[in-house]
Order: C-alpha cells, then structure tokens, then sequence
C-alpha cells in the first residue's frame, strides 16, 4: 500500500479504541435479534400464517417483492416459516456466546448478514404486527453490526461513524418529532398524561404517574435536553461521545423502568454503551477483561485488504443513503419511523409525536349462551394489556406482544379486515390464537357469540388503591363489534 494512502487511511482504521463497543455492539444486536426470532416462532404463524390473521400469502399475491424484500415472496409455509425463525434464533445465540467471532472477519459478516436478510423478510410481510420503529432499527442494527467484523481486525472508525449516525438520528428524531408534534411536549404537561395512557403500562407505571407534577416537568425538560441537545456531543472528541452514550443507557433505563417498549429501549441502551470507547473504559474499570480486540499498534495495512474495501464501501453507501433520512430530520413534515428504501438500511426514527389524553380499551368478550344475558358474557385476558381493574400492569419488555399492541391503536382508528378474523378465530376456539392470550374463560370450549365493547381507563388514585387495591377504574363507552357468531360471520362474507 502506497505510504500516503496508508497514513491518511490510519485516521480511520488504526482506531483500536472501540473493539469494546464491537463487542457490544453486535453480541447486544444478536440477543436482540435471538429474542426476535423466538418470538416470530410463538407469534408469527396465528398472526400472519396460512390460517392468520393477516395471512402473508394474501400480502405477497398483491404487493411486489421489489417494495417488500422478502424471502416468502418466493414461497411461504408455516413449515418454513419455523425453519428461518428457528435457524435464526440459533444464529443469533451463536453470535451471543461469541463463536462466529473465532474466526476470520467475514465469517462474522456473514453470519450477521444471514440474520438480517431472515428478519427482514419477516418484517418486510409483517404488515400492522411488524409496522413498529423497533423492527426497523433492528434490521439496520443488525446490517451495520456485521461489517464490524471480527476481533481479528481493528474495528474500523468509519463504521463507529456510521454508528455514532444511527443514534443520533434514534434520539434526535424522536426530541424532533415531539417538538414539532404535540402542544404538551412545549408546555411541559406531556407526562401529565403518558404513563397513564402509554401503550403497555408496566408494573411502575401507576406509581411514575402519581409522582408531583413537578417531577413530571422535570421528565419533560430532561427529555428535551436528552433528544434534542446530548447527540450533538456524539459528534465531538471523546470522551464527549461516551458522556453521550451514558446519558443515553440512564435515560434508556428509566424508560425501561416506567413502561414496555419491547426491545426499542434495549437496542438504545446497546447503542448508547458502545458509544463509550476503550479508553473510557479503562477508567472506569481500571483494566478490560481480556483481550478482546485485535492487536496493539494494528495500522490500516495490516488490515486485509479485502475487508478494508469491503467495510469502506459499505461505510460510503451508507453515507448515500443518509441524505433522504438528514433532510427528514430537517423538515417541518418529518416522518416518524419510516424508511426510504426497502432494505431498511437507513432510517428516520421517532416516538410520540403525540400523546393520548385518556385511555380507551378494546375488551373482547364471550359467551356459550344461545340467548346471552348481561351476566353470561366472559372477557378474554390478555397478556399485556389492561383488562380486569385490580391486575397491576405486568412487565412484558422486552418481549413484544404484538396483538396487545395492535389492539391499542383501534381506538385510534387503526383497525381493518383482522379484527372481524380474530372474531372467527376466537369462535373456533382456535389453539394458536388462544395461545396468544393470557386466558381463556372457555378453557378451550367454543363459545356461541363473541363481541367487543370500548371501555375508558384510568389509573386509580392513591386513595381508592388503598381502598380496593384496583390499579384502574373503567366504565363503558359503546359497543365497537356487536355479538356475532359463526353463521353470521359466514353469511357475511357471503354478501
């Protein structure tokens, strides 16, 4: 290699200081990634299967590979489905416990690349059940943490760039979107109301939400000075960068703490920490365990060539691909977690952009009456979601319960042609579906009718949970699907 190629390539390859972040990096991503794929085995198939809710051969016969790059375009069974899911999860744990990273660079790139291509073909037919930020930031996480490679190379500063970019873009479009957004983020009452009426409330949620008011303007203000003011440090000399990261894991632990986000707040708390470089570390720790990154005093010509040309082409494609996702983050119409290509490579993230005033729950309801009264109807239980007044909200994160979530927007107007399937599923009391949920009140009996009523939530006060240990009070808004059975389901579709 040419001496003057060599030194000025030095500037971004001879950075040894972030094999510590490598390995957070992409053992993080691949836990994640594990995670995943054992849910789209328990999921996938009474959500989106050959008899799901949002069938994917019925997705794949309308929309063209070319807009939803996946692998079921070419064929979809649930046989196969169980096979990539399960070659994935296996994949990812490999990753986890270190042992692609034994070998030569690409053996890593390859294995992490294989992840990716598998879940974005589950994402990519997922439809409403995948349509969440957090899919989209674990394909681009799992993209970027391959070309890290292995320990058998210096990990490469162009790549810690590209990393530094993903996070900024995480945090800054998400303190973006709530201040071009919603009135309360500006006037500091947002979290007047968010704990209360957030999607999956966790176990803590009822006690965040009863903290002063002043507390909750202090979560605000912390929130603007997190999202809108700390990434720009990402961009500075360290330890700045790493002060950034830290700021990111706290901030991304309270958020862990007070409600379930799936694995949004883990894949930010993984990048925030490998935010924080080698030397940052060894303060903090005295010594690194080990030696866990490539030799001491490596330079860029001692990396292979192959791997250099490899990582810096994909270090410039990503740099492309960024301009679409830099100029969103500048406009007054920003996108909230979308992608402008179909690989998912690039993104524009955020979170909240509004917030909901009052709680309004679907209740889904049974009976084996033929004739029901008022009292002959049984609820279903979900997992997640509120349902009877005194369960206190579990914690469920990171793991995603997709029909809990999916459920929470239908009183936002989010519904369509599943919900009237869900129906027909629950009346044959169908195993995979039931599955789905927490409990049965039939034990596996098909009940006569099914129907769903809307019911408004919120939490109790301090008081009336000393009283009767409920954490909600609820009360009856309408009936949003009136009782119907098989027959007339099936004289339905008929018309």
């Amino acid at each position: 290699m040419p001496p003057g190629l060599a030194t000025w390539l030095d500037g971004w390859w001879a950075g040894t200081d972030y094999d510590v972040a490598r390995e957070i990096l992409q053992r993080g991503v691949a836990a994640l990634l594990c995670l995943a794929f054992v849910q789209a085995l328990a999921q996938f198939r009474p959500l989106l299967g050959e008899r799901g809710l949002l069938p994917v051969r019925a997705f794949t016969a309308r929309v063209r590979f070319r807009a939803a790059p996946s692998l079921f375009h070419v064929r979809y069974s649930d046989r196969l489905l169980v096979v990539v899911a399960g070659l994935g999860a296996a994949g990812a744990a490999a990753v986890v416990v270190g042992l692609p990273q034994t070998g030569p660079w690409w053996v890593t790139t390859l294995v992490l690349l294989a992840l990716w291509a598998a879940y974005l073909s589950i994402v990519s037919v997922g439809q409403r059940f995948y349509a969440f930020g957090w899919e989209t930031l674990l394909c681009e996480l799992a993209f970027l943490a391959a070309w890290f490679g292995s320990p058998a190379v210096p990990a490469p500063f162009l790549l810690v760039l590209a990393a530094r970019w993903l996070l900024f873009r995480l945090e800054l479009g998400a303190g973006l979107i709530k201040w071009r957004g919603d009135p309360a983020w500006r006037d500091l009452t947002a979290l007047d109301y968010h704990h209360e009426t957030q999607p999956m409330p966790g176990p803590f949620s009822w006690h965040a939400h009863h903290l002063p008011r002043w507390w909750h303007r202090t979560e605000v203000v912390g929130n603007h000075v997190t999202q809108l003011l700390v990434p720009w440090l990402l961009w500075l000399p360290q330890p700045l960068p790493s002060v950034a990261g830290g700021v990111v894991v706290l901030t991304q632990g309270w958020l862990v703490l007070t409600g379930n986000f799936a694995w949004l707040n883990w894949a930010a708390i993984v990048l925030g920490a490998a935010m924080v470089s080698d030397g940052v570390w060894r303060t903090l720790l005295g010594a690194l365990p080990g030696d866990v990154g490539g030799p001491v005093g490596t330079t860029a010509a001692d990396v292979p060539l192959g791997y250099l040309v490899t990582a810096s082409l994909v270090a410039l494609l990503l740099a492309v691909l960024s301009v679409r996702p830099a100029l969103n983050l500048a406009s007054r119409h920003q996108k909230m977690n979308a992608s402008f290509e179909p690989l998912r490579l690039v993104n524009a993230y955020g979170a909240f952009g509004s917030v909901t005033r009052r709680r309004d729950e679907v209740v889904v309801e049974g009976t084996l009456a033929r004739r029901p009264g008022p009292d002959d109807w049984r609820e279903y239980a979900f997992r997640g979601k509120p349902g009877e007044v005194d369960r206190r909200p579990p914690q469920v994160a990171p793991y995603h319960l997709r029909l809990d979530w999916v459920l929470w927007f239908v009183p936002l107007g989010a519904s369509g042609p599943w919900i009237g399937r869900l129906c027909v599923r629950l009346l044959e009391a169908d195993p995979a579906t039931l599955r789905l949920l927490r409990r049965d009140p039939f034990a596996g009996d098909r009940p006569r009718w099914v129907r769903m009523r809307l019911f408004r939530y919120r939490y109790t006060t301090r008081d009336e949970h000393r009283r009767t240990g409920d954490w909600w009070v609820r009360y009856e808004l309408e009936t949003i699907v009136d009782p119907v059975d098989l027959d007339l389901l099936s004289s339905l579709r008929g018309t």
